[in-house]
């Protein structure tokens, strides 16, 4: 029997890239996700869209909730200069946002149908931490866990918000080591689940790739200090891209062709984590994708 994942990146606002080919898919197949995944698993952004689908919060209002809410999440705390002394945005909002959509759900509220596993960094002591719905009976740690409080975790990127406590944890973005999360959803099928590598099948969705985060000219004539070199946030931007790049190159030779299916885009400049006035070109990008992979897409869920 085939195990079946649903994998979406971490991105910021680019989130609304896989929210909206995710309502494509469900409008085009009818497909409910809860019950048609075995396991969803999202990374920061991509965690508020997992967590949605794994609670059947309709795919629609999670679309809704980018257009609407993003230019708030992403207004900037005053006097913060760029992240600098700072987080360079409040969390408050985002906070406000889940708490309504989640309310206080907990990881054990999770649809049986499906497992929801989030990923997010342990900060205080250097460890990967991982959020998993009690889908074993060994999963104590996180049974009571908020949802909300999970989801705010992994989306907890470093300059952009501050760390999310959780009783003694003090946690940030997933995204640090798993902005894909493809692979720590392989290993958990594989690891804990004990399953055959040949029978899982993973649907893997980006937030767009970057290119372009420095320039070669002039670049040994800088001074390449956190500020003014790196750049601060395009430094962390830079980092989260290439985690999502390298996993899919594992991913690839991991898993059967057959069996992975990764949508995704190129831009040819950097992708912000923050720039709310690229949504139209975001849904844009995403109904391209949706119209030429469409049949791919059905073939690959095994719709008739």
């Amino acid at each position: 029997m085939t195990f079946k994942i649903l994998a979406i990146d971490g991105g910021g606002i680019r989130g609304l890239y896989p929210g909206h080919i995710l309502q494509r898919i469900h409008e085009e197949f009818k497909i409910n996700f809860s019950e048609y995944f075995d396991l969803i698993i999202g990374t920061s952004t991509g965690s508020i869209i997992a967590g949605s689908l794994a609670i059947d919060y309709p795919i629609e209002k999670v679309v809704l909730l980018y257009e609407v809410e993003g230019e708030k999440i992403f207004s900037k705390n005053n006097f913060n200069l760029g992240g600098i002394y700072q987080s360079k945005y409040s969390k408050k909002h985002l906070e406000r946002v889940l708490n309504k959509v989640f309310g206080n759900k907990t990881l054990s509220d999770v649809k049986k149908n499906t497992r929801l596993v989030i990923p997010a960094t342990d900060i205080a002591n250097g460890q990967v931490f991982v959020f998993k719905s009690p889908y074993l009976k060994e999963f104590v740690r996180d049974r009571n866990t908020k949802i909300a409080d999970a989801i705010l975790s992994s989306c907890s990127a470093p300059t952009f918000f501050d760390p999310n406590k959780i009783e003694n944890y003090l946690l940030a973005d997933g995204g640090l080591w798993a902005n894909n999360p493809t692979l720590v959803g392989l290993t958990e099928a594989i690891g804990k689940l004990k399953l055959d590598q040949d029978d899982i099948k993973i649907l893997s969705i980006g937030t767009g790739l970057g290119k372009q985060y420095y320039s070669i000219d002039h670049a040994l004539n800088k001074k390449w200090g956190f500020i003014n070199g790196w750049e601060r946030t395009k430094l962390i931007e830079s980092i989260l891209n290439l985690q999502s790049i390298s996993t899919e190159n594992i991913v690839k030779f991991l898993v059967k062709e057959d069996n992975y299916l990764r949508l995704n885009f190129i831009s040819d400049r950097k992708l912000d984590l923050d720039n709310t006035k690229t949504l139209e070109s975001l849904k844009t990008k995403a109904d391209h994708t949706f119209t030429y992979e469409s049949e791919k897409i059905r073939q690959f869920l095994e719709i008739s």
